[in-house]
């Protein structure tokens, strides 16, 4: 069992976590290589999470009040179960809080809001390369899918799409 650190505490983000959530999809872009296809703006994710139709939820792990960790989730559906499910975008724990068990409360906890609503599964993806974050979810029982590939349009792929009709 991993050492945990004094009463981390894990609850739904606020409006006024957006600079701290900002600057931590900051290091988490930085430490999957990806900080060159970083788009978001703080006012941007701030709509994103606290409109009148969020498009995502997040909750952020706190120490002595400050924010040192985060997930953000939303629903996806599942055609052949029928039933919502929870799509785990990002879990993010500074460096220095790694290995304590923060990670495992913000997973758990989004477990749990999963299974209060009625969600029939969660689900998410990893970097191949990122050995720390595949063992982290085998540990916690996760299936790999291996006969599943993600794609992906991006913007422009989504332009060039919709106006070739």
């Amino acid at each position: 069992m991993q050492p945990t650190i004094q009463n981390p505490v894990i609850r739904p983000a606020e409006k006024n976590d957006v600079p701290r959530i900002f600057a931590m999809i900051g290091a988490i872009a930085e430490y999957e290589k990806l900080a060159h296809q970083l788009e978001v703006t703080e006012p941007d994710l701030e709509e994103s999470l606290f409109s009148d139709n969020p498009a995502a939820r997040a909750l952020v792990a706190t120490v002595d009040n400050h924010a040192i960790g985060y997930v953000i989730f939303f629903y996806n559906f599942s055609t052949f179960i029928g039933k919502k499910g929870i799509y785990l975008e990002d879990i993010y724990v500074e460096n220095e809080y790694r290995d304590k068990g923060v990670g495992d409360k913000l997973f758990r906890e989004v477990a749990g809001i999963a299974r209060s609503e009625g969600c029939s599964r969660m689900e998410w993806v990893a970097l191949d390369w990122n050995q720390s974050a595949i063992d982290f979810y085998k540990s916690h029982g996760a299936s790999k899918l291996e006969e599943w590939r993600l794609f992906r349009f991006n913007r422009s792929d989504l332009e060039a799409l919709s106006n070739s009709q």
